[in-house]
């Protein structure tokens, strides 16, 4: 049985399910206890997201470096048979 929200295609598996109920927790404490700040964390989070892009395609592009290096690595041990993982 999959825990996946219905209708929601692309965000399979409890991981995405349970952080959102998480987030949606704790901004309604937020709301319970400072609702201007909770207020104002609505309004400006897709700013925030937005802001956030950049970082997000230079961590994709970094990993992909390191993937290569780490392939590059071991290509030699790959062509004499050796199992890497």
């Amino acid at each position: 049985m999959d825990a996946t929200l219905p209708g929601w295609r692309g965000y399979e598996g409890k991981g995405f399910a349970m952080k959102f109920l998480l987030s949606l927790m704790l901004w309604a404490i937020l709301l319970v206890l400072c609702w201007p700040l909770a207020l104002l964390l609505l309004v400006l989070w897709p700013l925030l997201w937005l802001l956030s892009i950049p970082f997000r395609i230079v961590g994709a592009a970094m990993e992909a470096v390191v993937a290569l290096i780490k392939a590059i690595l071991f290509l030699p041990a790959r062509l004499l048979g050796q199992r890497t993982e």
